[in-house]
């Protein structure tokens, strides 16, 4: 499969995460929301004049707090010198003989997008191809591009590159010919939008994006896919799907390897539900009969690769393998075979792994002799093995990769035997593996250290959250430490996204090194421990994964890691609102808050940029029921004159689509006025990573740290 490919897999999710209007949407009757009685509703309006104002003053308010700072420069000069070094690891995707790399550094601030070939890769200095310079193509067309990706057919004779203006989740798609670096004239080609294209055939390709009105769900995102060919104006392009407007959105997922090439359209129901449908070659489809809660990872051979989210005893028309598999657990991964005939289909299942109590499957990612699956035990990792073979068996290995600390998978060639796979820790430098199918991964290259490392260590606690759960969560600290000192606790706690040991030159260089406490807390609402544990923290029960974070923060204390004044907290996107709605519930157990890219006015979030999406996650503010007890802890609606807050940093940007700047502007302006010290600082590039180059991504990060410092160093 693809880079793009298994991106197109997210793309649904357009998460705060990962996954979320050339612009950001905004609603056209907001008093029909809630908004009759905020006085900040004008804030909404991302680009208006008025709004851009008061970010301009909030703006010069911090940068002459913060950059008056003297480690401020300093800091931004050593991120930025990491970002741009040119002995970081040039991670790429692994396809037929090549591999493919985007690359940014300070001569490339923008990106080049190249390759070479998997055996030069290995060496010291590859002799990279560069295919295209963004930079160069900005300036020759006076846009600002962010690269977003490319889709190339399986000849690798055409590509389908995305370029974003600014960095949002809108973009145009543009054919692209490799070998002569040039644009195809006539080519396919869409304009600006939340748009979904992938290649059925070298003259072929499967789409979704704004065919004007109706077109788009509620939540921003393509509702029809069509088939079109070369040479046909796009109107002539043959509808083959249709989901409904209130869905989240439907894409087309191509697979391609040298034995087949399997087609599926996912109607993305909610965020965690969806439909699948084969698409033959005709353009008819025809339902699978998997289970909504089925989460497509990827395809080996004539095998589509789905983890669980729910218990399933397969249906009368799917074959289990082993009737001993009735039903199959949930978390668990499964191989789902269809035969797929004019007037019939038949299907048979088999179970792959599935994992206990204190495990999960992170990653899969499919090759084209093996599906490897990163393996999570108490939220640290190994990589597993599976390779088809006769009789529909599969054979199962684990790789020799080092443990304790996070194992990735990298790219599998779906045109070859090779893999790559990554290992990294809190104190440990990332070191990229190879293999070419067979035999112990071979290390082929090695970050350098960014910051001394020797004196510090990572310990794994387990904090006690107000149900009696236990929380894990991850220490890193210098061993030196006799008493309680800065600390800084990280967390997101959604959409199945785990956070693992990683190794990061930021925290490294600019906190750790320093005297300071990193924590990472693995609460619920995160994949750590499977689907269950993210399910824990859903809909109504969202109170659980504050309360585990809390615990996290009280049990820091109550070990003497840190106090209350010295305990900074952090979040970006959902980890947003896990920080300011901790703020807000809990302002004593915390000194500092740093809240990035956030969502927090969640009785409006379903009107603004990308929320409706997101519904399945937090609820319908709309109805009464889930009104109810989203108001028990949106920060927007709970912040009250009447509390002292710890200090806070909003951290966002205009161009960000997804979840917009809106919640950060709005709670930063009714902080200001009950009285609260806040500061605030937008972007205007970078997306929902509130950065679009290594300089901006620089910028943010040194006013965080310096801002962090400001506030817990003397508590």
């Amino acid at each position: 499969m693809s880079g793009q490919a298994r991106v197109a897999l997210m793309a649904l999710a357009g998460l705060i995460g990962a996954a979320l209007l050339a612009g950001a949407k905004v609603d056209k009757n907001p008093q029909a929301a809630s908004g009759a009685d905020d006085p900040y509703l004008w804030l909404e309006e991302v680009h208006g004049a008025k709004a851009l104002e008061w970010v301009k003053a909030q703006n010069a308010k911090s940068i002459a707090v913060l950059q008056a700072d003297p480690d401020y420069q300093k800091d931004y000069d050593a991120i930025l010198r990491v970002l741009d070094a040119t002995d970081r690891i040039p991670y790429g995707e692994l396809d037929h003989q090549y591999v493919f790399n985007f690359w940014q550094d300070a001569q490339h601030p923008k990106g080049i997008w190249r390759r070479t070939t998997i055996a030069d890769y290995a060496s010291a200095a590859p002799a990279w191809d560069v295919l295209l310079d963004v930079d160069k193509l900005a300036q020759d067309e006076h846009e600002n591009w962010v690269w977003k990706g490319a889709d190339c057919t399986p000849s690798l004779k055409r590509c389908l590159l995305t370029l974003s203006r600014g960095g949002g989740d809108a973009a145009v798609v543009r054919e692209f010919d490799p070998d002569a670096r040039t644009f195809v004239k006539g080519g396919f080609e869409l304009a600006e939008a939340k748009s979904q294209i992938t290649w059925l055939d070298e003259d072929t390709v499967v789409f979704g994006t704004d065919f004007g009105p109706g077109s788009m769900t509620s939540s921003g995102y393509p509702r029809i896919v069509k088939l079109w060919k070369r040479d046909e104006p796009m109107a002539s392009a043959r509808t083959v799907y249709e989901g409904k407007e209130g869905d989240v959105g439907s894409v087309a997922v191509v697979f391609h390897d040298p034995s087949a090439t399997m087609a599926v359209i996912q109607r993305a129901i909610t965020f965690f539900t969806t439909e699948y449908y084969w698409l033959a070659s005709d353009g008819t489809t025809r339902k699978l009969p998997v289970p909504l809660g089925a989460d497509l990872k990827g395809a080996q051979g004539d095998n589509l690769l789905f983890t669980l989210r729910e218990d399933w005893s397969p249906p009368p028309e799917v074959a289990a393998m082993n009737v001993n598999l009735r039903p199959i657990r949930k978390g668990s991964l499964v191989a789902f075979q269809a035969e797929v005939a004019e007037s019939s289909m038949r299907a048979g299942v088999q179970l792959l792994y599935a994992p206990d109590e204190h495990s999960s499957i992170d990653e899969v990612v499919a090759g084209r002799d093996a599906v490897y699956v990163s393996v999570n035990h108490d939220v640290t990792g190994s990589v597993h093995v599976f390779r088809p073979g006769a009789n529909r068996s599969w054979s199962e290995s684990t790789l020799a990769l080092p443990g304790g600390g996070s194992t990735r998978i990298v790219s599998a060639n779906t045109w070859g035997p090779e893999a790559q796979f990554r290992f990294e820790s809190y104190t440990t430098p990332t070191t990229l593996y190879a293999t070419s199918g067979e035999g112990t991964p071979l290390p082929i290259k090695s970050l350098p250290a960014r910051f001394d490392a020797t004196g510090l260590a990572t310990e794994q606690f387990f904090a006690t959250s107000k149900d009696g759960t236990k929380v894990p969560y991850f220490v890193t600290r210098s061993r030196s430490l006799s008493g309680p000192a800065p600390t800084v606790l990280y967390g997101y706690g959604g959409f199945e996204i785990s956070l693992t040991p990683t190794y990061s030159a930021n925290f490294g260089m600019l906190w750790l090194t320093r005297g300071g406490v990193f924590v990472v807390a693995n609460i619920r609402g995160g994949g750590e421990y499977g689907p269950a544990w993210h399910q824990a923290a859903l809909l109504g029960n969202r109170q659980k994964a504050y309360d585990d974070f809390q615990a996290v923060a009280v049990d820091l204390v109550k070990r003497g890691i840190t106090t209350a004044k010295q305990l900074g907290i952090m979040g970006g996107s959902n980890g947003g609102l896990l920080v300011s709605a901790n703020m807000v519930e809990r302002p004593e157990l915390f000194g500092a808050v740093v809240c990035q890219v956030p969502l927090i006015d969640m009785i409006r979030y379903t009107h603004i940029g990308a929320g409706a999406s997101w519904e399945a996650e937090y609820g319908d503010p709309d109805k009464p029921a889930d009104r109810a007890w989203i108001m028990r802890y949106s920060p927007y609606q709970n912040v009250s004159k009447a509390k002292r807050y710890p200090p806070v940093f909003f951290v966002t940007a205009t161009s960000d689509d997804r979840v917009t700047p809106v919640h950060a502007r709005k709670m930063a302006a009714r902080m200001q006025e009950q009285g609260h010290t806040v500061l605030f600082y937008e972007n205007t590039d970078g997306g929902h990573a509130a950065a679009a180059d290594h300089r901006q991504a620089a910028e943010m990060w040194a006013l965080s740290f310096v801002y962090l410092k400001l506030q817990l160093a003397g508590g």
